[in-house]
């Protein structure tokens, strides 16, 4: 019932802000076209004193944390909504409403174990800034530095599993009755989301994800992370180092500072590569109001990155076949990319890699013919894996959160620079990292780190392979000695299932023979047939038992 409410209340605010306006009908198959034209809501007008993104902002905000996000995501993606929408949703960087003083002031004292002044020579009451999930307030240590207390929305878990298990709810409904969605997997990125989520309801595995990036890119000119002071960071409440930076979306205090806004851009990719390829952790909250740009060397711009509750990683294997991809599509090498679609399992190993590459080609070849400053990867990613469909390619959710940021970063990086070449800012990037991952130079540093391993292990090589010998001699026996006990047991569950067929039967036939004895009797008819039903009945019981 919590669900059915939920979802009530979704297609309330959905009908109160008429969202059904923005929807383009002319892209809509006729049914759902002429179900949106009969809607009994479209009796009701659309607010004229709202534009359309404003609608669309309200909604998201009276909808709760994870529609925030949506928006948030789409705040960054000028290329792919109009510019006007994109205006009103990015106030939900760090704009949405802030919840009560006294409430967060209740919070941080619970948390942290002492009033605001004992905590504090200075606290700012009212909010520096507000988001989904949180809410900011500045204050001063008692040493004199100035800091950001970080305190968590009361009560908002409530909120986040009821639309985790509305999602939950929709997911487990798409695989149950489509095929295609099973491809692409919402159960699972549904649980990736909620952990996520979660990750980011607890400040201290922010805090921990913000030292780790810290000491990542230590002593970098590209990215600066502020320090966290744990001793007063818990659960809740997070206190961190204040930076004065500008925000990155105020595009035009950056260029009045004189800011090499080509290089800002071109930064933003390599620190993305840098932290996906060299560090496999990657900041995967990337939109604009958690980024800023220090004040200081403008012609050699440093970021300035905060809000790190969500973070990715990729295994070895997922590093490899990503940077192998990228380099394929970027060489235009379509058969390779359909090659490694199949060995790393996105695709079925049944698939016909020739007819792959040709859906492939004729999705690139034509953007590859516009100048690249035309060219947008989003849409590029959005019209693969519509074409992939067709060879029931899975979305890997491993790569759902990398895929999120590589969007966030495009769309911010042609914000900073409209020009931004994105592919051949990422090209010597990579070819570089595989250069530097499988060349003659890493082979040595692997055969280095190993090789004290091995000349430990080898006196003991001659007793561990004659061990493994042995072992995989037995296993054989073992094998074999198994695999006559499974016909054995097949066997004797056959024998058994023909005895149950068999008694079925005879009981069948001994009932319908007293059934029509009994209706023998009714009309008059000789007993003989109904008893000799049942006679046939129970003798082949007694031969079967």
């Amino acid at each position: 019932m919590s669900r059915l409410w939920r979802l009530w209340k979704i297609l309330f605010v959905f009908t109160k802000y008429r969202l059904d306006s923005l929807i383009p009908l002319q892209h809509l198959p006729p049914g759902l076209r002429v179900l949106l034209w009969i809607a009994p809501w479209r009796l009701s007008p659309v607010p004229s004193n709202l534009s359309r993104g404003a609608r669309l902002r309200l909604a998201l905000e009276a909808l709760g944390p994870i529609f925030i996000k949506f928006g948030q995501i789409l705040s960054t993606r000028p290329d792919l909504v109009p510019e006007d929408i994109v205006q009103e949703l990015k106030r939900l960087q760090d704009k949405v409403p802030p919840f009560p003083e006294d409430q967060a002031i209740a919070l941080i004292e619970a948390q942290l174990g002492q009033s605001v002044e004992q905590l504090f020579a200075e606290f700012s009451s009212t909010p520096l800034a507000s988001a989904s999930i949180a809410q900011v307030h500045t204050a001063k240590l008692h040493n004199g530095k100035d800091v950001v207390v970080k305190v968590v929305r009361p009560k908002i878990e409530h909120t986040i599993e009821r639309d985790l298990q509305l999602l939950e709810t929709m997911a487990r409904l798409a695989v149950a009755y489509s095929a295609d969605a099973r491809r692409l997997k919402p159960m699972e990125i549904v649980d990736d989301y909620r952990h996520t989520i979660y990750g980011e309801l607890n400040l201290k595995i922010e805090a921990s994800n913000a030292t780790q990036l810290r000491r990542n890119f230590a002593g970098s000119d590209y990215l600066y992370i502020p320090e966290v002071y744990w001793d007063y960071t818990r659960p809740k409440v997070m206190v961190s180092e204040r930076i004065y930076g500008i925000p990155v979306a105020n595009i035009e205090e950056l260029r009045a500072q004189g800011t090499n806004m080509k290089l800002l851009a071109e930064r933003g990719v390599e620190i993305f590569f840098t932290q996906v390829f060299r560090d496999s952790f990657f900041h995967a909250d990337m939109h604009p109001g958690n980024i800023f740009v220090s004040r200081e060397h403008p012609e050699s711009p440093q970021y300035i990155g905060i809000d790190c509750g969500i973070v990715g990683s990729l295994t070895d294997e997922d590093q490899h076949y990503l940077a192998m991809n990228l380099l394929a599509f970027f060489n235009q090498d379509y058969y390779q990319v359909a090659q490694l679609h199949v060995d790393s399992g996105w695709v079925p190993a049944t698939t016909k890699v020739h007819d792959l590459a040709a859906a492939i080609r004729s999705v690139c070849e034509p953007i590859f013919e516009k100048p690249l400053a035309e060219i947008s990867f989003g849409q590029v990613l959005i019209q693969l894996f519509s074409t992939a469909r067709r060879f029931n390619m899975e979305v890997q959710p491993q790569l759902v959160l990398l895929q999120k940021t590589l969007l966030n970063i495009e769309g911010l990086g042609r914000q900073l620079y409209p020009q931004l070449d994105l592919w051949s800012t990422a090209k010597p990037y990579l070819e570089r990292w595989v250069r530097d991952r499988f060349g003659p130079k890493a082979a040595l540093q692997e055969l280095k780190r190993q090789l004290p391993t091995w000349i430990e292990k080898a006196p003991k090589m001659p007793g561990l392979i004659h061990g493994a010998l042995t072992r995989i001699n037995h296993m054989d026996e073992n094998q074999q000695q198994l695999q006559r006990e499974i016909v054995a047991l097949r066997q004797a569950l056959e024998y058994q299932n023909q005895q149950k067929r068999h008694h079925i039967l005879a009981s069948l036939m001994g009932v319908g023979g007293l059934f029509v004895w009994w209706q023998a009797v009714a009309l008059g008819i000789p007993d003989i047939i109904g008893i000799s039903i049942s006679a046939l009945g129970l003798l082949w019981i007694l031969l079967k038992a």
